[in-house]
């Protein structure tokens, strides 16, 4: 009378699940197997336009001057007055 319990129903659900858990996640690693720069891409990245600061000495006259007229250091790191002496 009634339905009896299937017995290994629940193994069946967890098999499915790591099956499907197994194809994510080479799926997500897989997609990044082809990150990185080439051989023949590191030209155009070594160019100066390409850098972080592609002139430092720029820069740093830059940041020297505005922190000078500001009259604060605005956390360059350097201390000093609005009269631009360090």
């Amino acid at each position: 009378m009634g339905h009896e319990p299937v017995s290994g129903g629940g193994k069946v659900v967890v098999g499915i699940l790591t099956g499907i858990l197994l194809a994510w996640a080479m799926t997500a690693l897989s997609g990044c197997s082809g990150m990185g720069v080439q051989p023949w891409e590191r030209d155009i990245l070594a160019r100066p336009g390409m850098q972080v600061d592609p002139d430092p000495v720029v820069t740093a006259l830059d940041e020297h001057i505005y922190f000078s007229k500001e009259g604060s250091t605005g956390g360059l790191g350097t201390a000093g007055g609005g009269c631009g002496c360090n």
